[in-house]
């Protein structure tokens, strides 16, 4: 019998858990230009094994983050709580203004409207790990421990978050 303190994990990376997007941050007192990534993701679970001794099928945790990156796939992720951008919503678009200069005018359908501050690949793991957290929740198995996602923006360039279930 496995020592209770003991736990498993499973992970699932890349493959088809990517998107591509375009995005600006806010740094300090600059606003990048807009430009884009072609963003992997990685997902680990902690948890107990089941009676089927897997902590959770791969299958259902690959299709639930593909769900999640395919939500943002080919968009503009706007932080929509930036406290460096006011943001006006016309219905049809959103109006992006950075101080004085000129609006940047949006298509809604091109915009995944993220409830982030900043669209750092920070901000962009909490908010995938938020949306697999719901998920997981409806369709997961009982008793996971812990989720960890990272958000590669570039080979070799990656942010992670990670939680208690």
């Amino acid at each position: 019998m496995p020592d209770p303190s003991s736990s498993h994990s499973v992970t699932v990376e890349r493959q088809r858990l990517r998107f591509a997007a375009g995005h600006f941050a806010t740094f300090a007192d600059e606003l990048e230009p807009i430009h884009g990534h072609n963003y992997d993701v990685f997902v680990e679970v902690i948890g107990p094994l089941t009676d089927e001794s897997w902590v959770i099928d791969f299958s259902l945790l690959k299709r639930l983050t593909r769900e999640v990156c395919e939500t943002l796939d080919h968009k503009f992720l706007l932080q929509m709580d930036s406290r460096a951008l006011t943001i006006t919503d016309d219905d049809t678009h959103y109006l992006i203004q950075y101080r004085d200069e000129l609006p940047y005018r949006l298509p809604k359908h091109d915009v995944a409207a993220l409830p982030i501050d900043n669209s750092t690949a920070e901000r962009l793991s909490q908010y995938i790990a938020g949306q697999l957290i719901e998920s997981l929740q409806l369709s997961g198995p009982q008793g996971l421990a812990r989720l960890r996602v990272g958000v590669e923006e570039m080979p070799g360039q990656a942010a992670w978050f990670e939680t208690d279930l």
